[in-house]
């Protein structure tokens, strides 16, 4: 890129708790494998994604002032992602994730992010003192925004003032959260980063392909979306129509964080001008590598 552009990451940042094992899993089954912790969260994971690309990521989020947070928040800083503007609490924990992955994708996984949920708007405060926007100078640019946080929140993100100017990229946390993105839906200045099930959730239709998905998101009024589908064609929908392409062939050793990793990819490939077809691709090559392991954390 030729220039570095600030972008702002609103949602969860809290501590990833992965097991695996490279064998298939049953139902019950106790199995070898290992367990790490990482920083993790839909806006953390876009965050770090992000400053491998060159951006200045900045976080809004709410993490807790015992020991966990201060340590989460200090990685973010040797990783250059600005965690200064991050609600912090003296009563609420920092959040967390756990997941246990398998040869075959996702287990099963808990998000604990009430934490986040708890702290409501007071992390959007820094958009509206000054600090990085007010109602009356709203911060212009990149936002992405992630579904951990309530549906009240979301829908007071979609007629606030202080987002009039942003350029809103939105991901649910998972589809279990899918619906809470319903009411930014229609809003003229966002773009969904979904799967074929969140997808389908959203529209309360079933989908075979990204590209039927992409059609029914905008039906509903979506302005934009890129819909992906595991291995299979992603789609991206805009006014200009449904593009899709067909992600590279990789061995899958995680799955955790790959939608972040997808969003970010594809959100740096645009602000560098680069045509939809070619950011499209760049994204789900990004996304490839990150699920084989080619890509650190």
């Amino acid at each position: 890129m030729t220039e570095m552009r600030d972008i702002v990451c609103i949602g969860s940042v809290l501590w990833d708790i992965i097991g695996r094992t490279p064998a298939p899993m049953r139902f019950g089954a106790d199995m070898p494998g290992r367990i790490t912790r990482l920083p993790g969260g839909v806006a953390m994971n876009i965050a770090m994604t992000l400053t491998r690309f060159g951006m200045r990521p900045i976080l809004l989020s709410a993490v807790g002032r015992d020991s966990q947070g201060v340590e989460l928040l200090a990685q973010a800083g040797r990783l250059g992602i600005d965690a200064g503007h991050v609600y912090r609490s003296a009563d609420l924990p920092t959040d967390r994730y756990m997941a246990i992955e398998c040869a075959t994708g996702l287990v099963a996984a808990l998000a604990d992010a009430h934490s986040l949920e708890a702290a409501g708007d007071k992390i959007l405060q820094p958009l509206a003192d000054g600090r990085l926007g007010s109602a009356d100078a709203p911060w212009h640019g990149p936002v992405a925004l992630d579904g951990n946080l309530t549906t009240d929140l979301l829908a007071q993100i979609a007629r606030s003032p202080l987002f009039a100017r942003a350029d809103l990229r939105v991901a649910p946390a998972s589809p279990g959260k899918a619906e809470r993105l319903l009411p930014l839906l229609a809003h003229p200045r966002v773009t969904f980063y979904v799967n074929l099930e969140e997808a389908s959730i959203l529209c309360q239709s079933q989908f075979g392909s990204a590209r039927e998905a992409a059609e029914g998101l905008a039906r509903r009024g979506a302005r934009r979306a890129l819909v992906t589908d595991g291995g299979r064609d992603a789609a991206d929908m805009s006014a200009g129509g449904v593009l899709t392409a067909c992600p590279p062939e990789v061995l899958v050793s995680r799955v955790t964080g790959a939608g972040d990793t997808f969003m970010a990819a594809h959100l740096v490939a645009e602000y560098a001008g680069c045509p939809r077809e070619e950011a499209l691709s760049r994204a789900l090559l990004a996304a490839a590598r990150y699920v084989s392991g080619d890509i650190a954390t």
